[in-house]
């Protein structure tokens, strides 16, 4: 699975790449377990987007953390997320988790 998080403010946020040992996507497809970090350095993509790649940290495992859904959502199955990918939002306040589609 593709776990991608554009929560760059996010403690566990490593260049796009989700460190937490577990994701718990709530009721209303936000994070939970996003923390804010405000001391941390943000890479901004967007100055160089078209002249040189955005810097990822390497695709984390699936099997290496816990991915829990409360979302009503099509891929959400006894509480485990099914998708091939999970991506949170960079734009609202809230980390809204972008993969989810209503049931």
């Amino acid at each position: 699975m593709d776990i991608r998080c554009r929560k760059a403010k996010c403690r566990f946020n490593d260049r796009f790449t989700c460190r937490a040992k577990q994701i718990v996507v709530g009721r209303e497809v936000v994070c939970s377990t996003f923390e804010r970090a405000e001391d941390k350095q943000v890479q901004d993509v967007t100055k160089s987007l078209f002249e040189k790649p955005p810097c990822f940290a390497p695709q984390r495992d699936s099997k290496a953390l816990s991915i829990k859904c409360r979302a009503n959502c099509l891929f959400n199955h006894n509480g485990t997320c099914a998708s091939n990918g999970i991506t949170l939002n960079s734009i609202e306040e809230k980390p809204f988790c972008v993969s989810y589609l209503k049931k």
